[in-house]
């Protein structure tokens, strides 16, 4: 008898239920995280779903226990846009008609990828525990169904199916890590692989603006809020059926900063090749932050979702190349007349600089009217290269009051 609301047992039972139905993830070695860290580390693609989340597990094995009665009237659910995903996606599959509540800010791809499965989409409040209080209401007025996002027992036996399936690709993991929202995945994994694996380490990841499962564990008032790009994984209510899961079967709590997401979702992209949303890096932020504790170890991660806003994409590489001191902004004060641009140009070209903007300010009114002011925004290899630069330019007359490696 199991201590808690979903066995492995039915976590089992769920994986039969879903085999054919979703997308049956890869697990794969990430060569770069493994040197990097000096262990063995595997990724558990949950992004590779139809939905790009791990969230369609829980989704479709909950509508699947519905009866005809509920399944005519229809459903409704709460989510930051991955559960919503996976709601709407599976209902539109079995004819059940949806409806999602989902946050104020939401990201735009989430928004639209939701009503584009079929649902009716509501917006409202700013966090999860605010979209409760419409969603409430509409069950009221509609006799509607709720799904929950994580405080179900067939969402958490559906979640824990990735697990299921990491295990059987790595059967000798030694430490699980997997991000914590409401707690459905982490719960669902921790039973599926402890019980496959007596002795695995589960670590959990959250968000340090949203660190509601470890405060809670620890006895603290919740204080989480703010804007992280783990939008997926910002809950500040754990789940009642999901909280004793954690407390008894998950080792410890990683809490990562905004930089340490910013930085693991670059990383997916850049060296495993991977959209990965600022939740689904979680794992992975938690292991570049903290490399010492998986040295030498087998290690599988969940990257849970890949649901991210295209521009913010972009505005994350651009960040942390700014980080890296791969792209630099150089101020240079030059002579007004013809071939001075040049002659700049010139010294960036010759030590294999890549210009990417450059602006002149000649009309500032704190330099003299015979100069004028560049602005140059170069790519280069790392510091050590941007230095070079600045070096090379000074030593040919041209100083650089304001050399600008940009760090955020």
């Amino acid at each position: 008898m199991s201590p808690f609301a979903v066995s492995p047992a039915d976590i089992e039972a769920a994986a039969s239920q879903l085999a054919d139905q979703i997308v049956r993830t890869p697990t794969v070695r990430s060569v770069r995280l493994s040197t990097l860290i000096g262990a063995d580390v595997f990724l558990k693609l949950e992004n590779l779903q139809a939905t790009a989340s791990f969230k369609a597990r829980g989704a479709l094995i909950k509508l699947l226990s519905l009866g005809p009665e509920v399944k005519a009237t229809g459903v409704i659910a709460m989510s930051a846009g991955n559960h919503a995903q996976g709601v709407a996606y599976h209902a539109q599959r079995l004819g059940i008609p949806a409806t999602i509540v989902m946050p104020l800010g939401t990201p735009t791809t989430k928004i639209q990828a939701t009503r584009g499965y079929g649902a009716a989409v509501a917006l409202y409040g700013e966090t999860l525990d605010e979209s409760k209080e419409y969603v409430d209401k509409l069950i009221s007025q509609k006799n509607l169904t709720l799904i929950h996002p994580y405080d179900d027992p067939a969402i958490i036996a559906g979640q824990g199916t990735a697990a299921l399936e990491l295990l059987a690709d790595q059967p000798d993991l030694e430490v699980l890590v997997v991000p914590i929202g409401g707690g459905g995945l982490i719960a669902g994994s921790a039973i599926a692989a402890t019980a496959k694996r007596p002795g695995i380490e589960v670590l959990g990841v959250e968000a340090q603006m949203f660190p509601s499962m470890h405060q809670a564990l620890a006895g603290l008032p919740i204080k989480a809020g703010g804007p992280t790009l783990a939008e997926g994984i910002a809950v500040k209510s754990p789940g009642k059926l999901t909280l004793p899961v954690v407390r008894d079967l998950v080792a410890d709590i990683a809490l990562v900063g905004e930089v340490a997401l910013e930085r693991a979702v670059a990383h997916c992209l850049e060296a495993e090749k991977l959209v990965v949303e600022g939740a689904g890096a979680a794992g992975v932020a938690a292991l570049l932050a903290d490399p010492a504790r998986f040295k030498g170890r087998r290690v599988g991660i969940m990257i849970c979702g890949g649901n991210i806003d295209s521009r913010l994409l972009s505005a994350i590489l651009m960040r942390t190349l700014i980080r890296d001191g791969r792209l630099g902004r150089l101020r240079i004060e030059i002579n007004d007349r013809p071939g001075a641009l040049a002659a700049v140009t010139k010294i960036i070209a010759e030590h294999e600089g890549n210009i990417v903007e450059v602006a002149h300010q000649r009309l500032l009114a704190d330099i003299p009217a015979k100069l004028t002011e560049l602005e140059v925004l170069v790519e280069t290899r790392d510091p050590a290269h941007l230095a070079e630069l600045v070096g090379a330019m000074e030593a040919a007359g041209y100083p650089v009051t304001q050399p600008v490696a940009i760090r955020l």
